[in-house]
């Protein structure tokens, strides 16, 4: 079996177990209470698992974002968490502030 032939292999696969995970996620979803130890504990996952990614791309970035200096990633962390609590939660303001932010300061 060639490289493409492997490739197809295993796009197969992930979206196999991807969209089989969703399906069964969809078909017990109505079960499951919001208020639930269960949910709330799923919900505690997704979050430490979104911050541990979080931190890892500050602290240890790959690509064009390890170009940039580790003060610079965290003045633009936290002039967005500022942003984000000042701005009432709303997400498109920190996103593109970043964006802005980043290239600005490591343009300097």
């Amino acid at each position: 079996m060639g490289s493409s032939g492997i490739i197809i292999l295993a796009i197969i696969a992930t979206s196999t177990a991807t969209y089989i995970s969703r399906f069964m996620g969809a078909l017990t979803s109505e079960k499951v209470s919001v208020n639930s130890k269960i949910f709330k504990w799923f919900n505690c996952v997704a979050y430490s698992t979104l911050a541990a990614l979080l931190g890892r791309m500050i602290i240890f970035p790959a690509g064009v974002l390890a170009d940039s200096e580790l003060i610079m990633r965290l003045i633009v962390f936290f002039t967005c968490i500022a942003i984000f609590i000042i701005s009432k939660k709303n997400l498109v303001i920190p996103t593109v502030t970043s964006a802005i932010l980043l290239s600005f300061l490591t343009n300097i």
